[in-house]
C-alpha cells in the first residue's frame, strides 16, 4: 500500500519560514490530487491545501498568500513552502492523496506527520 512520509518541521519564530516535504512510496503521476492537512493541539485535523497533477490548487483562506505547494513527480515528493508563519499555524502537518480538489483524504491511514511550532 502507498505510504506517506512527512518531514521538515521544526521550531520557528513568527514571521519565519519552513519548507515541508511529503515523500510518497509510489509514483505520484498516478495520484490525481495530493493534499496537506494539519492538526493543532485539541483540534480536529483540517485541510490546508490540495494540488492536482495539473497544478490546480485549493488553499484554505487562512494560508492564502503565505503558503505555496508543489509536486515533483521525478522525486515522488510534494512540498509545502510556508512563509510569514503565525502562531496559529502551529500543528502537526500530514499529507495524503485527496479524492478531489475539495480535499477529502483517500486513505484512512496517516503517516507520522511533522511538527511545526511557531513561537517566539
Amino acid at each position: 500500500q502507498v505510504k506517506f512520509v512527512e518531514f521538515g518541521g521544526g521550531l520557528v519564530q513568527p514571521g519565519g519560514s519552513l519548507k515541508l516535504s511529503c515523500a510518497v512510496t509510489e509514483s505520484m503521476i498516478n495520484i490525481y490530487a495530493m493534499a496537506w492537512y494539519r492538526q493543532a493541539p485539541g483540534k480536529q485535523r483540517e485541510l490546508v491545501v490540495v494540488v492536482t497533477s495539473g497544478g490546480r490548487t485549493n488553499f484554505i483562506d487562512s494560508v492564502k498568500g503565505r503558503f505555496t505547494v508543489s509536486r515533483d513527480h521525478d522525486k515522488n515528493t510534494m512540498y509545502l513552502q510556508m512563509n510569514s508563519l503565525k502562531p496559529e499555524d502551529t500543528a502537526v502537518y500530514y499529507c495524503n492523496a485527496a479524492a478531489s480538489i475539495q480535499g477529502t483524504p483517500v486513505y484512512p491511514y496517516w503517516g507520522q506527520g511533522t511538527q511545526v511550532i511557531v513561537s517566539s
